[in-house]
């Protein structure tokens, strides 16, 4: 029956044709769709991997770059009891690069104390360099940097060069290349300069990386650090101050009435979902008027009383590890599964349409020949299967060569767009790719199987 059913597609080979052609798109389609959250996934682990420390930034900063933290808070961070060791960062917008504007690919200026950083024993940039050197000790107050292996090619520079970023001048001593496009868009230099090229606050740093000595685990010491500073006066971010650290600008102290950084604040709060408005606007208006913040208290006055414990206060920083931001990023993930899902879906409806349309047709065409076949003792199950091979088998070929186009596609474009996108389908969506393709031929061709099962012979061959 299987060489009766692919006979059959044979002899109407057009037809037969087009409806593969939609599937076939339809499934590539959902290939390289999908291979956008693949690659994703593939980016933040493989990155992440590479970074075992953890992350210490402002409670509320979705990334380091809008982050703000005092400076004078790395000796602290240095006695706290599991951390190996310290290294303050801040890091900047490149906006202009040699004359040319930068919008896409972002590239960063990350700074950090040279003499910290090398105390590191996983250094991240200096385990990936590629020519020259590292930054060394005495690079500290001068311009020389490390720049990523594609911004040098970018801009035709070798070992030596200077490249004028934002308006200043630094010299190249070495490039790296860690293979992530999250971490080759940097260029690295000494903490000191980049503030005094970026005005960024002398006194205050965005993030500290730590590394820790192993005899306490990630998530003990992240909540023991979070609880050493959650009684300081510093308040969570605010998305009025993204516009500064986006645009390579010193953050403003207050919005000072302006509606963009206004709309931002509104955002975020409709984001959190948070209800208790008149109190956020009254904790907002005392933060920007540089009162203490409110702090939590018990229940109850008397804790002999009451038997409650005080409240926790909310510590003003938070610290991630590298399962944290893989979190973070799974559950954008998720949402853009989602959106991929609905994008997908209407390709599926096209092709499905597209198999019914031409069993139905196939169908109506071959009522004579369905009825010899009954007449010769052909059972109704029998015609269901036929027609339900015919349309499988569109399904195998349509899933084989949709595979195949998305995985070379997904290739093809990492290949034209190194630095900007990073598509991954892996040997899980092209299976499930082709075996969805097989359901998708199965059941298009249910409502044709049907339709030529129930005719009795003597009706299928006077109507055919």
């Amino acid at each position: 029956m299987f060489k009766f059913a692919l006979g059959n597609l044979a002899s109407r080979p057009v037809r037969s044709a087009l409806s593969i052609l939609g599937l076939t798109v339809a499934i590539a389609g959902m290939v390289g769709l999908f291979s956008i959250a693949g690659g994703i996934d593939q980016l933040v682990s493989s990155t992440f991997e590479m970074i075992p420390g953890l992350l210490v930034q402002q409670r509320g900063a979705p990334v380091p770059l809008f982050s703000t933290l005092p400076a004078a808070w790395e000796d602290e961070l240095e006695q706290i009891d599991g951390v190996a060791a310290v290294s303050p960062e801040i890091l900047v917008r490149a906006n202009v690069i040699d004359g040319k504007t930068i919008i896409s690919p972002p590239r960063f200026l990350l700074g950090f104390d040279i003499p910290n950083r090398l105390k590191l024993t996983q250094g991240v940039y200096s385990e990936c360099m590629e020519s020259g050197r590292f930054l060394e000790a005495e690079d500290a107050g001068t311009m020389n940097c490390v720049v990523a292996r594609q911004i040098a090619a970018e801009f035709g520079k070798t070992l030596g060069d200077t490249l004028k970023v934002n308006g200043h001048d630094v010299t190249i001593v070495g490039t790296y290349y860690c293979g992530s496009m999250l971490l080759d868009v940097s260029i690295l230099m000494d903490i000191g300069s980049l503030r005094s090229i970026s005005r960024f606050d002398p006194k205050s740093v965005s993030v500290y990386y730590l590394e820790t000595t192993g005899t306490r685990g990630d998530e003990e010491l992240s909540r023991a650090i979070e609880r050493h500073f959650a009684d300081r006066n510093l308040s969570t971010w605010d998305p009025g101050s993204a516009l500064g650290p986006l645009m390579g600008l010193p953050t403003p102290k207050s919005s000072g009435g302006n509606p963009l950084t206004d709309f931002f604040k509104g955002y975020d709060r409709s984001l959190k979902g948070n209800d208790t408005t008149a109190d956020n606007a009254a904790i907002e208006e005392a933060e920007e008027e540089g009162l203490a913040k409110p702090q939590a208290s018990s229940a109850a006055g008397d804790d002999s009383a009451s038997g409650q414990e005080e409240a926790e206060v909310e510590s003003p920083i938070e610290v991630r590890s590298a399962d944290d931001w893989a979190e973070r990023f799974d559950e954008f993930s998720a949402d853009l599964d989602l959106f991929l899902t609905l994008m997908t879906a209407i390709g599926v409806v096209i092709a499905v349409l597209s198999i019914v349309n031409t069993m139905l047709m196939s169908v109506t065409e071959r009522r004579t020949e369905f009825g010899v076949l009954r007449a010769n003792g052909w059972s109704h199950g029998h015609i269901l299967r036929l027609v339900t091979y015919e349309s499988a088998l569109l399904g195998v070929v349509g899933g084989i060569l949709g595979a195949l186009f998305g995985w070379v596609a997904t290739h093809v474009i990492n290949w034209s767009f190194p630095e900007r996108v990073n598509l991954h389908a892996g040997p899980g969506l092209l299976l499930f790719s082709v075996a969805f393709s097989i359901g998708l031929g199965i059941v298009g061709g249910l409502y044709p199987a049907w339709q030529a099962a129930r005719l009795s012979p003597m009706e299928a061959i006077r109507r055919g």
